[in-house]
């Protein structure tokens, strides 16, 4: 496997293990929206622009998350 692959499968793990702890802490939820943005720069990279865009858009939506997530006092 090359470089970039192996880009690939750690953006991906650390999206399913992020997305696996979200509810543990809002830090999993910013990590989740930090890991789909890695993913979209590995689709980008890869060529797979629908996919970088995909990515992309749930980093947002990750991080939008984030920010009410954490403004909820515990």
């Amino acid at each position: 496997m090359d470089a970039l692959t192996w880009f690939g499968l750690f953006a991906v793990t650390a999206m399913l293990v992020c997305y696996a702890l979200e509810d543990r802490s809002h830090w999993f939820v910013l990590a989740f929206a930090g890991a789909c943005a890695l993913g979209s720069v590995y689709g980008f990279l890869q060529g797979a622009w629908p996919f970088g865009v995909v990515e992309a858009i749930w980093a947002v939506v990750a991080l939008r998350r984030w920010l009410s997530v954490r403004a909820v006092p515990a």
